[in-house]
């Protein structure tokens, strides 16, 4: 059996296995996991078809993990939603819903905290505190489409912490979430960011080659990523890029760089051209975000003209480039500022 012992973090098979050894039919485990993945129930008695007996047991072995919406802040700039979860055992993660024309997209955390570091991200500040379970991912997409009644069409892990760093977590909550007995959602439409655990990738590739991958790179050379991004030091640019290059050619699909633009720090000339030599003759794009600023650091939000003028030179060498639409910025919707929000006003109250 698995090593996850909450019951939504197990798949059809190791499902049914639980349902025999509790002396069920084996019919039984279809009709829990269509309550718990297609009809997305918040409370183990919801299931009315199933008898007590069984749910008990299964319960007793199994427990019924989710989350717990703590608050809901909405945008009054674009309508992003941004919701704060508390888990079992009291911690929180964050969630973002954003809308738009192809569809309900959620950005979900994949660790409470992260112990990367890199310098610009609220949610390293507070470290890792520990990974999440398959459940504990998926139910932060189930609760946001059961809250508002509308289907989520679009995923996004890149959120809280380093997807990476909890692989085996991650990629059975990606094999359960395009299972077509439960929200049967497809891979193209998943999107999995990590800031550059270099053997993930390629075991990646190998995993869900049809699911999306997102690298924050941040930086044109390793100078200047070891400065913002400490998983720097342990894996060069170089050894980065052949990992991309192998995903593109493994996978067959186009790999997309997140860029962030911090002023007076990547977003010059010299940057842009470093940055069109390392990704030339790649099937990629680049993603360029300006920088959501934190009181924490000294890091400045790049000026529009450095922006305009850093994509002006991408395109100019043929490179596919577009600058990330800025939204929810009312509400601290950048990855960690409403955790960390929370959890100082928490200790505050102590």
């Amino acid at each position: 059996m698995a090593e996850w012992n909450d019951i939504r973090s197990l798949t059809l098979e190791e499902l049914t296995e639980a349902v025999l050894e509790a002396g069920e039919k084996k019919f039984r485990a279809k009709q829990i996991y269509g309550w718990l993945h297609q009809k997305l129930i918040r409370r183990p008695e919801e299931m009315t078809n199933v008898p007590g007996k069984c749910l008990e047991e299964l319960e007793h072995r199994y427990p019924f993990y989710g989350v717990k919406e703590l608050e809901r802040y909405t945008s009054k700039l674009d309508g992003t939603m941004k919701f704060l979860f508390e888990l079992h055992d009291g911690n929180v993660v964050e969630s973002v819903l954003m809308r738009y024309r192809h569809g309900n997209s959620v950005c979900i955390s994949s660790q409470a905290g992260c112990r990367m570091g890199c310098r610009f991200c609220a949610s390293t500040l507070l470290g890792l505190t520990r990974n999440l379970t398959p459940a504990e991912m998926l139910d932060q997409i189930y609760a946001i489409q059961h809250a508002l009644g509308e289907r989520v069409s679009h995923v996004v892990v890149m959120g809280t912490g380093e997807p990476f760093d909890n692989y085996d977590s991650l990629s059975r909550m990606l094999k359960i979430l395009c299972d077509e007995k439960g929200l049967n959602l497809s891979q193209r439409n998943i999107t999995v960011s990590t800031c550059g655990i270099v053997p993930q990738i390629y075991r990646f590739a190998a995993d869900h080659p049809q699911t999306t991958l997102a690298i924050s790179l941040h930086a044109s050379n390793d100078e200047v990523r070891r400065e913002l991004m400490p998983i720097a030091r342990k894996y060069s640019l170089h050894e980065l890029m052949k990992a991309a290059r192998y995903y593109v050619t493994a996978t067959g699909r186009r790999i997309t760089f997140e860029y962030s633009l911090v002023k007076g720090v990547n977003d010059g000339r010299e940057q842009a051209e470093e940055l069109a030599g390392l990704v030339r003759g790649l099937n990629c794009h680049i993603n360029l975000i300006p920088v959501n600023p934190i009181k924490e650091r000294e890091y400045e939000q790049a000026d529009t003209s450095h922006i305009a003028a850093f994509r002006k030179m991408l395109e100019d060498r043929h490179i596919p480039v577009t600058v990330r639409r800025e939204m929810g910025r009312d509400i601290s919707a950048a990855c960690g500022q409403l955790r960390k929000g929370h959890i100082d006003r928490r200790s505050d109250a102590l």
